[in-house]
């Protein structure tokens, strides 16, 4: 059942197009929180707000890299393989279709999808793998999540704020027993330096997923821009918009991006390096998300006077992507250039300024310096042969 073929199947993209839904449902929700109640930036809501949003977004990914992780383990022609992945992918829809309401009326709607796609993963494949070496992984994946499938459920039965409490534990402590190689007492751990995984197929998903995400920029900017007036201050707004997303495509691809794959088959501990580039690529994803969030904002509102909330989604979001970047960036190459550390103190210091200027004006600064660190990539690439992936574990 080991999976030989690199490259991802149709089911697998097919797979990947819900996501497309349940992040734009992810923004929405956001928006939602930030601009349209009017509730929504007053003392700790923006923080309570996002905390919640984030949290939605952390179990969609959840889903998203667990399936991920399992198509790269095991030949995706098996029948059981396949019913794994057609089971996330109605779960996943399910989670994204009750994402605005995930915390009110429709909390066991996603809770239920993401247990079910949690649980069914270890259960289908300890049926078939049999006497396979991970089998008993998959036995200890299956104890955790459905010990923590029951915070999830019960937490859906409870008011809010207890609800969004059970549900991070939830998250928090299955993101610790993968950290720890899935612990279950007398059972023992499975260290990750065993694990076999085909490194070029699993890099290519992370790269597929970062796509998704600069996807739904794409998607939000149109959106909101063709619900608007088509005045000048909305059109720069969608502008410049249009250009960071366009530079976040280029600074994510200038070789780095290009050789994920690469990195990961020449490191001398594959799984490891794929685990780290999961956790690389979640920040900058969040900060894709977050920069949406932005967009959204901006070209409805560009020369209003903005809430700090906001400013956080507008320059947030880059730092957050540069800061995962910088992490990429190491991940392939063992070095970070001081531009991508030089462009987030740049972003960062006007922030008490920006809070009192337009929101057009944050989304113009970022765009510029993110186009300063794409000309600077650019031109320490010039006239040298491609940089080699040089992985440092």
């Amino acid at each position: 059942m080991t999976r030989t073929s690199q490259r991802a199947t149709f089911l697998e993209l097919f797979f990947d197009l819900v996501y497309i839904f349940a992040l734009t449902r992810i923004s929405f929700r956001a928006f939602e929180d930030l601009a349209l109640d009017p509730r929504g930036t007053d003392g700790w809501s923006p923080i309570t707000g996002g905390g919640k949003t984030l949290l939605l977004l952390l179990a969609l990914w959840a889903v998203w890299q667990g399936t991920a992780w399992t198509t790269s383990r095991y030949d995706p022609r098996h029948s059981w393989l396949q019913t794994i992945v057609f089971i996330a992918l109605a779960a996943s829809m399910v989670m994204g279709v009750a994402i605005p309401r995930a915390l009110t009326t429709a909390g066991m709607a996603f809770a239920v999808a993401y247990v079910t796609a949690q649980v069914s993963r270890p259960a289908i494949l300890l049926l078939a793998l049999r006497r396979h070496p991970y089998r008993g992984l998959k036995l200890r994946m299956l104890i955790t999540f459905s010990v923590t499938g029951v915070l999830w459920i019960a937490g859906a039965l409870l008011p809010v704020g207890t609800r969004a409490a059970l549900w991070a534990l939830a998250l928090a402590l299955e993101y610790v027993a993968a950290r720890l190689d899935w612990p279950v007492p007398g059972m023992g751990r499975s260290p990750v330096s065993r694990w076999e995984i085909a490194g070029e197929h699993l890099a290519e998903r992370y790269q597929q997923f970062f796509l998704i995400a600069l996807g739904e920029t794409i998607l939000i900017t149109g959106l909101t821009y063709s619900t608007r007036s088509y005045d000048p201050a909305p059109t720069a707004a969608f502008a410049v918009a249009v250009v960071t997303s366009v530079l976040f495509w280029r600074i994510y691809t200038q070789r780095a991006g290009l050789i994920l794959a690469e990195a990961v088959t020449r490191s001398r501990r594959p799984a490891a390096t794929g685990r780290s580039a999961s956790d690389t690529h979640l920040v900058m994803v969040v900060g894709l998300v977050a920069t949406a969030i932005g967009y959204e904002l901006t070209i409805t509102y560009p020369l209003r006077h903005p809430e700090a909330a906001w400013i956080a989604m507008i320059i947030g979001g880059p730092v957050l992507f540069l800061a995962g970047r910088a992490r990429f960036e190491y991940e392939v190459f063992g070095r970070v250039s001081p531009s991508r550390w030089v462009a987030v103190g740049v972003m960062l210091v006007p922030v008490p300024w920006l809070v009192h200027a337009p929101p057009l004006l944050s989304a113009a600064l970022a765009a510029l310096v993110l186009a300063g660190v794409a000309v600077v990539d650019a031109r320490r690439a010039r006239g040298k042969p491609p940089e080699q992936a040089a992985p440092p574990m």
